[in-house]
């Protein structure tokens, strides 16, 4: 059994869609972002950068084994299942530089840009643009990148379940995809899985309907480093 440490964002559907790919037995556990959960001992004990998702998987072989970090727990998951990681070693090189190019520039470009869309309105237009400009940027990377083919590799892999999240929101980040036809046909094509319908609607009740309130505003946006 897996624990699934895990609120309902990009970085949490990852993961979620990879448990329901693979088929593994696991369990929610929610971690309320919002009212700090993600500060308690407990959790820091699994996710030391108090992020998630973090799994910790109680069939390890040595033991319980908490890992945190999307890319390492989408790696973990793949070496646990035997499936969506290449075997041979250009695929596994491809899957590799993919699935960190979606760790460090993807994810991190879109994650800002949402900031500033859904949470700083009106505010910081440069910091705004910039992480727009940047989204754009990386949406160009990966138009080129399935141009004449259907998934990132040559077989559906963590790469897509990697960046695929961070593509479904696009139009929400004031994004569209028409410029894109290749990510906007590649988009459809893995929203269409079943096990990508399920992740995606894992914990489909916990997701935010209102703006944060000041405090919760103050435990999400307003950490910094904690002594002891």
């Amino acid at each position: 059994m897996i624990d699934f440490h895990y609120w309902p964002t990009p970085n949490g559907w990852k993961i979620s869609i990879m448990l329901e790919e693979c088929g593994l037995p696991y369990r929610m556990v929610p971690v309320n972002i919002g009212a700090g959960d993600q500060f308690r001992p407990e959790f820091l004990a699994i996710s030391p950068n108090n992020r998630m998702p973090a799994i910790v998987d109680h069939d390890a072989p040595e033991g319980p084994v908490p890992v945190f970090e999307s890319g390492a727990i989408l790696l973990h998951l793949a070496a646990r299942s035997g499936r969506f990681l290449p075997r041979d070693a250009k695929g596994h090189k491809e899957c590799l530089e993919w699935l960190f190019w979606q760790v460090g520039n993807l994810g991190p470009m879109a994650g800002q840009l949402s900031h500033f869309v859904n949470y700083a309105q009106g505010e910081h237009e440069y910091s705004r643009t910039r992480y727009a400009n940047e989204y754009h940027r990386c949406l160009g990377v990966l138009e080129r990148r399935l141009a004449g083919r259907d998934y990132i590799l040559d077989d559906y892999s963590i790469a897509d379940m990697a960046s695929f999240p961070w593509v479904l929101i696009s139009k929400p980040l004031g994004q569209p995809l028409d410029e894109f036809p290749a990510v906007a046909a590649w988009r459809q094509r893995i929203k269409a899985r079943p096990a990508v319908q399920r992740g995606i609607d894992l914990g489909k009740a916990l997701r935010r309907g209102a703006p944060p309130t000041e405090a919760e505003r103050r435990i999400l946006f307003g950490q910094r480093a904690r002594q002891g």
